[in-house]
């Protein structure tokens, strides 16, 4: 932990306005990351939430600060124990922001948005997939044969290396989030990175299109070995196309300032009308 403090002192205490004082505080207030999760814009109020220390500090007035939490109330959704790096690469970000009005705004919700699926792949499969199970199977083994340890092994074989993690990611995103900015901006690299996280952020999201929305099409024509089904022929023009046609309706709606609550239950309401009838499946 020494080297680690060593190591962040320099950006930290000597030429940033964010100390490690305030990025404990971003750390603490994380904690309760998913206690608001819901499944319209999933952690970003969680996000938002543990921003709030370096938001106040940053701006002085009342509108620069809505502008902010404004900012981070997007769409986001990540492996909670990776959040803290995205947290202290995009407080570094707003902390540059803070100090350059031509700061390019978009590129902190570009670099959140290209970041959540590849750290949250990582994370699910390091601490969801293999340290869970493993560290589970251990508490189990004990409690099987009757021992009241069982529980609390779990508990710290799991906690300790997940909340390191956090600690962890909060300094070294800060660190790495104020050396990569000042190399981009000495180099002048700032509109081409900006353009590249936009794309890899696209990307996530059309990734995520193509695996979490299911439309499926029923209908066939023809009989006997003839038999052609109009799912396969919409999957031979694109496939996943149906969930992209849906996602793009929505989008539109959402553009049209329709409440979130009408959007879902027409959503409930046609779905329901099209199993009926036989018209879309899962």
């Amino acid at each position: 932990m020494t080297s680690n403090t060593q190591n962040i002192k320099p950006n930290i205490e000597e030429t940033a306005v964010i100390t490690k004082k305030d990025l404990r505080k971003v750390f603490w207030k994380s904690l309760p990351f998913e206690i608001s999760w819901n499944y319209v814009r999933q952690d970003h109020m969680g996000f938002a939430y543990s921003m709030t220390p370096i938001l106040e500090k940053l701006y002085n007035t009342k509108e620069e600060k809505a502008e902010a939490l404004k900012r981070h109330m997007e769409f986001f959704n990540i492996t909670v124990y990776f959040s803290t790096l995205v947290l202290g690469i995009v407080t570094a970000m707003e902390e540059r922001r803070a100090k350059d009005p031509d700061f390019d705004t978009a590129s902190i919700n570009n670099v959140k948005v290209s970041l959540m699926g590849p750290l949250s792949g990582i994370g699910d499969s390091i601490f969801l997939g293999t340290l869970r199970i493993i560290t589970a199977g251990i508490g189990a083994s004990l409690a099987m044969n009757g021992s009241i340890l069982g529980a609390v092994v779990f508990l710290l074989l799991y906690n300790i290396p997940a909340f390191a993690v956090r600690y962890i990611g909060m300094m070294k995103g800060y660190q790495v989030g104020t050396d990569l900015l000042d190399k981009i901006q000495k180099s002048g690299l700032m509109d081409k990175v900006s353009k590249m996280t936009g794309i890899l952020g696209l990307m996530t999201i059309g990734s995520m299109i193509a695996t979490m929305v299911t439309v499926h099409v029923p209908l066939k024509f023809g009989s006997g070995d003839a038999v052609t089904t109009l799912q396969s022929i919409l999957d031979s023009i694109m496939p996943c196309f149906l969930p992209v046609c849906v996602t793009s309706v929505i989008y539109w709606l959402l553009g049209k300032n329709l409440k979130t609550t009408s959007i879902l239950l027409g959503i409930i309401t046609v779905s329901i009308l099209c199993a009926f009838f036989n018209i879309l499946t899962v």
